[in-house]
């Protein structure tokens, strides 16, 4: 159980609706209710769709930062799917694509056919699961935290695919919110809450790439220090979330 929780550090700090803080709450009470009963089967099927929440906010940071991209991966998909995903509103709008074929859209922070493929595998797994085939494929909860930890492996895979996206979004917030009298809250922190963290539905791993980009590549902008006060703003308002080691 205690690893299973790892995964909390990889989905979003806070969300901007209730609607979706009380999904995630309910699929982690889903998961623990029937972990801690010996209901690992059902264990394994909430803890998945908590990993494929993790992989629809992973897309949506590609959407918000990387739109031009984006846009150009909808090849395949018919024109009415196309126009809902390009206007998506929420990260939950990517279950209207089949839960394999959206894990290619990975391909787009540089996961390979091969990587795509073996977590395509994942969603199979789960599809064997939910059916009705009189088979209990985690009868055992050893059986259960193996396929948990292998999950953990790619998630935490997949996150460091993610970091160029996470440096890139950070950076043009950075740009685009510096001066407090001219963006859409005044107090740092609210900026930082509403505007980086909600809007791009951003997760402890996340904060901890921001927290350790390097500021100084901006030494010489023309606001340097209302770049400088809004990073310290978010590692004091994140403290949890120490800066990570970028390679």
């Amino acid at each position: 159980m205690e690893e299973a929780a790892e995964l909390a550090s990889y989905l979003p700090v806070s969300f901007k609706t209730p609607k979706d803080q009380e999904y995630i709450e309910f699929l982690w009470d889903a998961f623990e209710t029937n972990y801690t009963h010996g209901k690992y089967q059902f264990a394994f099927l909430a803890y998945h769709m908590l990993t494929m929440s993790f992989v629809y906010f992973n897309i949506w940071q590609i959407k918000q930062t990387e739109p031009d991209d984006f846009a150009k991966a909808m090849v395949g998909f018919n024109k009415d799917v196309e126009k809902e995903l390009l206007d998506a509103t929420s990260p939950f709008t990517f279950w209207r694509v089949n839960e394999s074929s959206v894990m290619r859209f990975l391909k787009l922070i540089g996961c390979d056919n091969g990587k795509v493929g073996s977590y395509a595998a994942l969603v199979k797994e789960r599809n064997d699961t939910a059916h009705t085939n009189g088979n209990i494929f985690f009868s055992t909860q050893a059986a259960l935290d193996t396929k948990i930890r292998e999950i953990l492996r790619v998630v935490d895979e997949i996150q460091i695919h993610s970091v160029p996206t996470i440096q890139r979004c950070y950076a043009r917030f950075l740009e685009e919110s510096n001066a407090s009298d001219d963006r859409e809250y005044s107090e740092a922190a609210d900026q930082i809450r509403e505007v980086l963290i909600h809007t791009n539905y951003l997760s402890q791993k996340d904060i901890e790439i921001c927290a350790a980009f390097d500021i100084l590549k901006y030494e010489m902008h023309t606001n340097f220090p209302g770049i400088e006060a809004l990073h310290h703003a978010l590692r004091a308002g994140y403290p949890d979330s120490e800066p990570a080691t970028i390679a």
